[in-house]
């Protein structure tokens, strides 16, 4: 596997291309599903399922691997394919085009929470619409307030 990209090179290549992530759904039926926020931009702020850019020639499920080590500092087994989160949130915002495959994982060893973490039952606010979106139609959290709908129907 090769090392990452420069940013220039990175940043040249994704502004033309779709960019491959994997994201790591960790979520249990009595805690909910475990989100960080993010401390760095783009989206400084946001809650977001761990998630990171496959490498070239990296296996995706040591890309996942990789990502829950690099974002919680946790060893997790990785589970199925739950499906793809397209991010057309991104290329509207002037960003890149990620695509993310998330897959279930679950933590293997001492499962205390790294900072920035935490456990949700239902999506926060500050989360990316198609973040939540997926976790609710996967039924990782329960829509309160059923916002997807109501989304939905105003053409969000």
């Amino acid at each position: 596997m090769r090392p990452p990209l420069p940013k220039d090179e990175f940043d040249w290549i994704f502004s033309r291309v779709p960019r491959l992530t994997v994201e790591v759904v960790i979520s249990s039926p009595d805690r909910g599903v475990l989100l960080s926020l993010r401390d760095i931009e783009p989206c400084r702020g946001m809650w977001h399922l761990p998630g990171g850019t496959v490498r070239f020639g990296e296996a995706l499920i040591d890309a996942v691997q990789r990502v829950a080590n690099a974002e919680l500092g946790m060893a997790v087994t990785v589970g199925p394919l739950l499906g793809c989160i397209e991010y057309p949130s991104h290329y509207n915002n002037g960003l890149d085009s990620p695509v993310g495959l998330a897959f279930a994982a679950a933590i293997t060893g001492a499962d205390d929470l790294p900072q920035g973490c935490r456990w949700f039952k239902a999506p926060p606010e500050n989360i990316h619409d198609e973040q939540r979106r997926f976790l609710v139609e996967h039924q990782l959290v329960r829509d309160p307030e059923n916002l997807i709908g109501e989304r939905d129907r105003a053409g969000a």
